[in-house]
């Protein structure tokens, strides 16, 4: 079955989000930072994935505005990550475009579906 834009997007990000937390496990010896952020920034596909087999429209939008809030999630550990020095500037606006990518397109599909319903 083909995969939908989020699921693609959400999966290279995450494969990220996992290399993250592998640097700051090992380099930064960061491992309370790097499990939250490991956690919320994986769960996204993995949500997007569930929702394609959601049970019903409801349901479809439930899996989806949860990712919703587990992108927003991760966008805060990156934040608070920089702000930090866990991450370099370098680092943070490597990967920031790609969280941004992603809530836009959940924000956009939570809308679109709240809106037809």
């Amino acid at each position: 079955m083909e995969q939908t834009v989020l699921e693609k997007k959400s999966f290279t990000l995450a494969i990220r989000i996992i290399k993250l937390s592998q640097y700051l496990s090992d380099s930064k010896k960061e491992y309370i930072l790097s499990k939250q952020i490991l956690r919320s920034g994986t769960s996204i596909g993995a949500l997007a994935r569930e929702a394609k087999y959601a049970q019903s429209k409801a349901d479809f939008l439930h899996k989806l505005t949860i990712a919703l809030k587990e992108a927003n999630e991760t966008e805060y550990w990156l934040c608070l990550l920089k702000e930090t020095n866990y991450l370099s500037d370098r680092m943070f606006n490597s990967i920031a475009p790609q969280i941004k990518e992603v809530l836009r397109i959940l924000i956009a599909s939570t809308k679109t579906i709240k809106t037809n319903s």
